[in-house]
């Protein structure tokens, strides 16, 4: 198996930045990439977790979904671009905001990112074994031998390099998409209004509202790929120079625009379908709309289809994760005054991944959800606030100041942060 790729900065010094020309094969690569890593199987939850709010709200969560997303992570793509080396986040946060803070921040960065990625362990342990066991009628084997394989399979991918992960990730992509659409094309024939029903009461002011504040996180983390912003921004550095800023927001916006079309052309088509006392229904049962509909159509189709699906959305998200949580554990090894060797910092990391992704996957703590949500509000100051006030107070990045979008971004975020940590004190 290949070694993986020279460092992040050594590939920058190494090549000429090329002009930016036509669209190209690996700009599809990339765009598909950041679908693959934004849109896992939280998505087969989505419909239920947004619709519950009712059709207002959910009208309204439309319209800001792609804004929310673009701007956002085109905040967070400058940031990683502002720095004079080509490093990654965490070299881009010293750089910026001094050694103490880079420190701080690249901890903080890891412990958002790597909780997600002992989630995505469990979750495929999970789904494959209900599959073998419920649709194969097999035995599944022991559950840790099997955690053990499915992680090793895609710590594989990884060693390959990233740009090949990238790519697996990107042909993962499209059978996801296909997927989708045939399910929401499905429902057509089954509208029924389902959510309409609450169309013809607006809400008062403040009960909106409220709820609004309540369910934008849930759209907000439902299009985040943060993880893979960082190893997004340094290759178009490397590849394109001073024209990475153009060519990364064409490419964000394509990968935006595409997420939000197919992501909501699903959502809706569920809602329609299915009222809001079954939408109740599948939260109270803790079921993923896949799994509430093949039970409520008696169809072994989606039943045996429902799992291949999840199976393809957690595997190519948790690639996508895995770059921006190696990333920030070498950021830590780094912190420490270790200076291992290039190859050498790839092996140690990815053991140490695949051991504590494996003993979580095998054991499934309890602790584990309450771990991720403490990663919200982190996630929410690293992908909103943060390339905000970077703005501010960076000299290569004041460029972009007094844009509305700034503004937006800041609100959005501030409502995010403050609904997400109500949450955990509720």
């Amino acid at each position: 198996m290949n070694e993986q790729a020279p460092s992040v900065e050594q590939r920058f010094a190494e090549s000429t930045p090329a002009t930016l020309g036509n669209w190209a094969r690996h700009d599809t690569t990339w765009m598909l990439g950041l679908f693959g890593t934004a849109i896992g199987a939280g998505t087969l939850f989505l419909p239920i977790n947004a619709g519950l709010g009712g059709f207002w709200p959910l009208l309204v969560l439309a319209v800001l979904a792609f804004p929310m997303t673009y701007f956002a992570h085109r905040g967070l793509t400058r940031f990683v671009l502002s720095g004079r080396t080509g490093g990654d986040i965490t070299e881009v946060v010293k750089e910026h905001f001094g050694s103490t803070a880079g420190t701080s921040i690249t901890v903080l960065y890891f412990f958002a990112i790597f909780p997600i990625l002992l989630i995505y362990s469990v979750a495929l342990t999970n789904t494959v074994s209900s599959f073998i066991e419920h649709q194969l009628h097999l035995q599944p084997p022991p559950r840790a031998m099997l955690s053990f394989v499915l992680i090793l399979g895609l710590l594989a991918i990884v060693r390959c390099g990233e740009q090949a992960t990238v790519k697996v990730m990107s042909l993962l992509v499209y059978p996801f998409i296909v997927a989708l659409a045939l399910l929401g094309l499905y429902l057509v024939p089954h509208w029924t209004g389902g959510i309409l029903d609450s169309a013809t009461q607006v809400p008062p002011a403040s009960a909106f509202l409220h709820t609004l504040w309540l369910a934008i996180p849930v759209m907000v983390f439902s299009f985040n790929h943060s993880p893979i912003i960082s190893a997004f921004a340094v290759d178009q550095k490397r590849r394109y120079g001073d024209h990475a800023d153009e060519r990364s927001g064409q490419i964000l916006r394509r990968a935006h625009l595409l997420m939000v079309v197919m992501v909501l052309f699903f959502v809706f088509s569920c809602v329609l379908t299915l009222s809001s006392a079954q939408l109740a229904e599948a939260k109270a049962q803790n079921l993923s709309i896949l799994s509430y509909l093949a039970n409520h159509f008696s169809n072994p189709t989606i039943a045996f289809a429902a799992p291949l699906i999840a199976f393809v959305a957690i595997a190519k998200s948790f690639l996508g994760h895995y770059i921006g949580a190696s990333e920030g554990l070498k950021g830590i090894i780094a912190k420490t005054g270790a200076r291992p060797g290039a190859k050498a910092l790839d092996r140690v990391v990815a053991g140490l991944m695949l051991v504590v992704c494996w003993i979580v996957a095998t054991l499934n703590p309890s602790i584990l959800g309450m771990i991720e949500s403490l990663g919200g509000p982190i996630l929410a100051v690293l992908l909103f606030l943060m390339p905000m006030y970077a703005i501010r107070r960076v000299p290569s990045m004041r460029k972009y100041s007094g844009a509305a979008s700034n503004v937006f971004v800041v609100v959005v975020g501030l409502v995010a942060l403050t609904s997400v940590v109500y949450g955990l004190l509720g």
